[in-house]
């Protein structure tokens, strides 16, 4: 073996072995309804594309929407596919005839019209996949990667798009799932099961399935007989967000003194981040500490999710000013890179509004994992946190020392907070040396546990052990090339 085949990461202190990479090198192909944003699944996309780029691969992608380009990938190498996006018309009529509950006006659409919608929406994945196949033809593609598009159905086009090309087409594809749709009871309420069962995930032999989490294996090895990797949200600790000349703006820009207390909730406004229990957490703590109330500053750093739900933005306006909470959404402050809006005014990353808060409220009730918890660690904030479950299985035993809130809830659904919690906040907030110490207990524990090495680590392995399926795809696609450039 060459010094080029074996590459070693973090030694001793990371606790990471020595990855043997293969020489082998793929062309892969990222498949989602967005990318380029600062969603939990965009934000992944980029981590992974460029640990993917440092092993050597050449990496391409597929979207139906990108808020601003990938970073790491070349620009003639982003597809746009617009029937991939979430918001795409033949998704807004998804939604209405397969989830008519999530209408206002609730009406059952009916035998005949669903069975029209579903062969509309196969017509459209056909066209969609073709698209797609033309294109990995052009490019010689190698692997197809399909982030969330089997799991959720917010872009269906695109589920089944990737559907036919994993089971007919026969591409080598990893599915990455990062939450699925029976979780959610927004999607598992729905007129189309035997639809989601059979492509969402699809369970045939030749596929390889990615999750974010030992439960979300569990989840799959009990419903699917899958068996999955497990590969964790990982975060870059290695060049962690910090204090500069750029960010130093941050609290000037967007109307806040050195003097404010900011608590950050770093997420989407969607209902299950559960923004509710963080805003009355913030009460409590100005209740709980009068003289630091005048200080307080709720800051929401991202924007209403794809899970449209307006009047849960208006819900959260209204509790905040009912408990007289002093509450800011800066969203449209904050891109996933650097720059500027259309105004000139400066555009902030999540990382840039991290390195300026005091605190991190992230209080949900579910989640997949929790990349913005390991961004809050990654900057350097305390973060309060409920034990929700995978926290519990996947994040606490990595000796993680958050200000923790147990998931109970009293009988309106609230999160029980309890004045231990509001006492552990307080001390943190002024006690600079007992905030170094949890901040620094956290990024070093994390780092070791989810830094990118380990998901280098995971990646090389992944690729090695699929590797006879990608070479078995690659020459029945090199077959499908001398086809198409005939």
């Amino acid at each position: 073996m060459t010094d080029s085949e074996v590459k070693h990461h973090g030694g001793a202190s990371s606790g990471v072995p020595a990855v043997v990479a293969s020489t082998e090198r793929y062309k892969v192909l990222f498949v989602s309804g967005k990318l380029g944003g600062v969603d939990g699944v965009s934000l992944e996309v980029d981590k992974w594309i460029h640990v993917l780029n440092s092993l050597g691969h050449e990496v391409y992608t597929a979207a139906g929407s990108y808020p601003q380009t990938v970073q790491e990938v070349l620009p003639n190498r982003q597809l746009c596919i617009p029937e991939l996006a979430f918001d795409s018309p033949g998704q807004r009529e998804t939604e209405a005839i397969a989830f008519p509950h999530l209408s206002k006006s609730f009406s059952y659409p009916g035998e005949e019209k669903i069975r029209l919608w579903e062969e509309s929406i196969w017509e459209t994945g056909f066209r969609v996949s073709q698209q797609i196949f033309d294109h990995v033809c052009r490019e010689g593609i190698d692997l197809l990667i399909a982030q969330n598009t089997n799991a959720m159905p917010m872009t269906m086009a695109g589920g089944i798009a990737v559907y036919r090309l994993a089971t007919e087409y026969k591409l080598a594809t990893i599915f990455h799932h990062h939450d699925f749709w029976w979780e959610r009871s927004r999607f598992s309420n729905n007129l189309i099961e035997n639809l989601l069962k059979r492509t969402m995930p699809p369970a045939d032999p030749g596929l390889e399935h990615v999750v974010i989490s030992s439960y979300a294996a569990h989840n799959l090895r009990t419903i699917k007989r899958i068996q999955p990797e497990v590969i964790p949200n990982c975060e870059d600790f290695e060049n962690p967000p910090v204090k500069d000349d750029y960010n130093s703006h941050f609290r000037e820009d967007l109307g806040f003194s050195d003097d404010d207390i900011l608590i950050v909730q770093p997420t989407r406004i969607v209902p299950r981040k559960r923004i509710e229990d963080s805003i009355r957490l913030v009460s409590c703590l100005g209740g709980k500490s009068p003289e630091l109330k005048p200080r307080l500053r709720f800051v929401i750093s991202l924007y209403q999710g794809d899970e449209m739900d307006e009047r849960y933005v208006e819900e959260i306006r209204e509790l905040a000013e009912e408990l007289g909470v002093s509450l800011s959404m800066i969203a449209d402050r904050v891109a996933s890179q650097r720059g500027t809006d259309p105004e000139g005014r400066r555009l902030y990353t999540n990382r840039d509004v991290l390195v300026n808060g005091d605190l991190v409220t992230y209080l949900p009730m579910w989640e997949g994992f929790g990349n913005a918890l390991l961004e809050a660690v990654a900057a350097r904030v305390p973060v309060v946190v409920t034990t929700y479950l995978v926290y519990k299985t996947d994040i606490k035993g990595s000796g993680i020392d958050c200000i923790e809130i147990r998931d109970r809830y009293d009988d309106e659904g609230y999160l029980r907070i309890p004045d231990a919690a509001l006492e552990k906040i307080h001390h943190i907030l002024n006690d600079q040396e007992a905030r170094e110490r949890m901040v620094n207990t956290n990024f070093k524990y994390l780092s070791r546990e989810f830094g990118l090495p380990v998901l280098e680590q995971k990646l090389a392995e992944l690729l090695d052990d699929y590797g006879d399926e990608i070479r078995a795809s690659r020459r029945r696609q090199q077959k499908n090339r001398l086809i198409f450039s005939v």
